[in-house]
This record gives structure tokens, sequence and C-alpha cells, in this order.
């Protein structure tokens, strides 16, 4: 590994009592990362040989879509010390991200805001702060008090931002296992967390993975929208909802914007159906909050925003990285179906509502977006249901 300060290889010093001394500074790593945040820091052994086939068959079936930086890395994902040289191991650790405010019947809630034609519905996790500045800043706050601690050691920060096979890595130093829905589970703390690693070429002495707890359920498959989880462990993204409003660039294929529902940037159904979740933890840094109202934001409201709103209004936060058009495309679909749910429910008010938003922007919207917003606007039920007479 290389010296980040003098740019040669570096040659991290060990305690003077050897391993019982490494012992005695993986407690003291521990105790720093729940005082920076972290409900839970292990560390992995970076041996991920046994996921490497995994991975590299999910890539030959195409299931990372347009995911091309899945595929541009192929194995070296699985290869911490290829991508870093001198690893001998990884800090692992997560930060819950469940807003503190929440209520205590959150999952119930969250799932009924599913059925609200008027609601956007966006990801827990992207109400509050973009996680990888949260993340890296703490992580890097970390790394400072082992070098305070030890003296200069070799040693990179990730947080969801290089080829690392995060989940493989924590599964590996016993923060969870992962569960059927390919997302890391625990049993003292459900899924709602994000994963953070620091790679370093000390060898601290690694924790032992975790037992899987899944046993026969299949809750995350079955209640899967798009059911984009093909089999336990197997997961297509070009299905997942996730993926589509997030990381696909393009339209949204036709049979999927249905399923999709209310649901504008990222889905959380699989984490709400999973039992494991009534342990999750609340997120202990305020940076996690709920921002801009998203907790039950006016889809309507929100395909009003202009560029420059939704980049003044967006600020810090992990939507903005998909940009304005993608932001109206997703939109655009979930007032299609606001539309079709107004009309089948009778609500006149809604329906026009809707049909008003979506019209305002049809005749200036990028060719991507009006292919969106022509589908939405097709998706009124005739003039059978009183919502959708015509005018």
């Amino acid at each position: 590994m290389i010296d980040r300060a003098t740019g040669a290889p570096a040659t991290s010093p060990l305690p003077a009592s050897g391993g019982a001394g490494l012992a005695t500074l993986v407690r003291s790593i521990r105790a720093w990362g729940a005082e920076l945040g972290f409900d839970a820091v292990s560390i992995a052994d970076v041996d991920l040989s046994r996921a490497e086939a995994g991975l590299m068959a999910w890539l030959a079936q195409g299931y990372h879509g347009d995911m091309d930086y899945m595929a541009n890395h192929g194995p070296r994902r699985a290869r911490p010390a290829e991508l870093v040289p001198g690893t001998v191991r990884a800090i692992v650790a997560r930060m819950p991200y469940l807003p503190a405010a929440g209520a205590d019947d959150w999952r119930a809630r969250e799932l009924a805001r599913l059925d609200d034609p008027a609601t956007a519905v966006v990801s827990l996790y992207a109400r509050g702060r973009d996680y990888h500045k949260v993340l890296r800043s703490r992580l890097q706050q970390l790394a400072s008090r082992i070098e305070a601690a030890i003296g200069p050691f070799g040693y990179r920060v990730f947080t969801d931002s290089a080829p690392v096979m995060e989940v493989a890595l924590a599964t590996q130093g016993g923060l969870g296992w992962r569960g059927k829905h390919t997302l890391l589970l625990d049993r003292e703390g459900g899924s709602m967390f994000f994963l953070g690693e620091i790679l370093v070429d000390v060898p601290f002495p690694a924790d032992p993975p975790a037992e899987a707890h899944c046993g026969n359920c299949r809750r995350c498959i079955d209640i899967c929208p798009t059911q984009a989880i093909l089999a336990p462990y197997r997961l297509d993204a070009r299905r997942c909802i996730s993926y589509l409003t997030i990381e696909h660039k393009g339209a949204i294929p036709e049979p999927l914007r249905a399923p999709l529902g209310n649901r504008v940037y990222g889905c959380d159904d699989c984490q709400l159906a999973c039992p494991w979740n009534k342990f999750a933890h609340r997120a202990t840094l305020p940076d996690f909050d709920v921002r801009n109202g998203f907790d039950a934001p006016d889809m309507a409201a929100l395909f009003g925003w202009t560029e420059a709103e939704f980049s003044q209004r967006l600020e810090g936060s992990p939507i903005r990285r998909i940009g304005h058009e993608r932001w109206l495309r997703n939109l655009a679909v979930g007032l299609g179906n606001g539309l079709r749910a107004a009309c089948e429910r009778g609500d006149a008010a809604l329906a026009a509502r809707i049909r008003a938003a979506l019209g305002a922007r049809q005749a200036t919207a990028s060719p991507l977006v009006r292919e969106h917003i022509d589908w939405a606007l097709a998706q009124e039920v005739g003039a059978a249901a009183p919502a959708c007479a015509a005018d």
C-alpha cells in the first residue's frame, strides 16, 4: 500500500505487544466508531474468492443492466488487495439511517403511503443528506484516530465509491449475513443502514462471519412489485425499482411503469416486509433527518420544480445526482399511476390536478420526459369513470 503523504510504500508499525496489542487496538477502534455514529465496526479478512464466482455469473447474465462500471472492473471487485496493493484487512462499519423522529409503526406507515396516489414515495435512505459525504467524512476521522494511535499506516476509505464488494466484506467481518434480497441483514439491526470500509495494511485479528437467519422466509421475494428477486440471493437489477429510478438513464420499460406505483426514487418494499427490520436502529446523526418534506411530498408539486429549484432544493441530497430530467421522468410515471388510481376511486379533484400538472410540461418537455407524460395521460380509465370524464 502507498503512503499518502510520501508516495512511498507504506510500512505500518505494529503495537509493541504484537497480536495482543492489535486486539486492544481493535477494541478502541470499535469505541471510536461508536462515537462517530457507527452502530457496529468489525474487521474482515479480504479473501473474497468464494464471492467472486457468484459475481462473475451475475455479470454474465447481464443482471447489472446499464451499470457498466460493475462489469468494467470484473473480478477486481472481489480482490481488494489488487484494488489497493498491500491490503490485508478491511475495517467494515455500518451506520443506521432510519430517521430518528419516525413513529414506532414506521413500516406499516410506509406501506400505507404506497397506496396514496397524491404522494410521491422517496426511499428512506434518500430523505436526508447524501450518505456518501457523511460516511466518507466519518470513516476518514476514524482512520485519523487510528493513525494518531499507531503512526502513519497504509489505508483507503470507501463508501459505495469504488469497485468494492461491500456486502461480501461486511458478511466476512460478521456485521450480518446476505439476505435473500441480497442486502445485509443483522438480527439486532435489521438492514436500514449504510456500509463503509477502510482497506488497511495492518493485520488486525479478523472477526468471524455471521450465520444466516432467513430460514424459510421469502417475504422480500413475494412483495417485490416487479419480481426483480428471481430467486433467493439472485436479483435482476434491470427489473429493480431502485435501479430503474436511479441508475437507468433511458425510458423506463412500459411493462414496468405500472408496478412502480408512486415510488419516484428508490424502493424499500423488500426491507419493509423483512421481519428483522422491527429491530432496525434509529439514526444517531441529524444528517439523516427528513428534508424537503420527503416523508410525504406532494407528487404534482414536485413535478412543477424547475431545474434551478431542483438543484437548489436538493443541494446535499443523493437525489440530485440523477439530474432534473430523470427526476421528471420518474415523477411522470408516478403521476400516471396516480391518475389511474384517482379515476378508479372517483376522485375528480385529484385527477384534474394531476392532469393539469402533466399538461403544463407536455409541450416543453424533453423527448424522454414527454414520452412518459404521454403515457401518464393515457392512464385515464375512460369516460365511464366520473373522475376521468371529458372536460
